[in-house]
């Protein structure tokens, strides 16, 4: 019997060794663990900033945005050039020809230009008159150009600005609604606007009275 003695203290150093072994392994495999952890960890915080790197450097590659007064917007240009926002404006000689036939409508053309002091005042007056607007939004096609066209209908009696013409949906100039100065007779300024209402009414006229 004892001499299964010694063998049992071999069994229990064995024992003891191997539990030492096991404990060793367990202490390596947590240190192994702790460094994986501390890798992840520290490729994470590089990660992060390089990641706020980039933004920084894409916020200063941007331009500043400042924030704009709704006063300070500008409007978008119409083809009105501000003659009359609320009318439907052609914008060419030949689509107001086309509206102008189809709707069976007479054309107003008004030729002026930007840094006319004349046009200017016209066309104050012309978008200020109610009775004016109203009347070109429900009886005419209209037209505002800035440049001279290849009809020379169009020009009777010169290129001058500003020029009003009245063209009936037979294509037809009509050379015989002037204003009141023989020199321009094509022009019309602010004092004039009761004149020019003669002269849409004298379009309205003609043009139901040929047709």
């Amino acid at each position: 019997m004892l001499c299964g003695a010694r063998p049992l203290r071999l069994v229990r150093g064995e024992r003891h060794s191997r539990s030492t072994t096991h404990r060793r392994q367990g202490n390596n495999a947590k240190s192994n663990y702790q460094e994986t952890a501390s890798g992840a960890t520290m490729t994470k915080a590089v990660l992060l900033v390089l990641l706020v790197l980039v933004a920084v450097c894409s916020t200063q590659g941007k331009p500043e945005q400042k924030n704009i007064p709704k006063r300070g917007k500008r409007i978008p240009q119409t083809l009105s050039r501000g003659w009359g926002d609320q009318l439907i404006w052609a914008q060419t000689y030949e689509e107001a020809l086309y509206w102008s036939r189809w709707r069976n409508k007479p054309l107003l053309v008004i030729f002026h230009l930007e840094d006319c002091p004349h046009s200017a005042l016209m066309k104050k007056a012309f978008a200020d008159d109610k009775e004016v607007q109203k009347i070109l939004d429900e009886d005419f096609i209209v037209l505002n150009l800035m440049y001279e066209t290849t009809d020379k209908h169009l020009s009777p009696d010169g290129q001058y600005v500003p020029r009003f013409l009245f063209v009936d949906p037979s294509m037809t100039v009509r050379a015989d609604i002037t204003g009141r100065y023989s020199n321009r007779m094509y022009a019309y300024e602010p004092v004039d606007m009761k004149i020019l209402l003669e002269s849409m009414a004298k379009a309205k006229k003609l043009l139901k009275t040929e047709l």
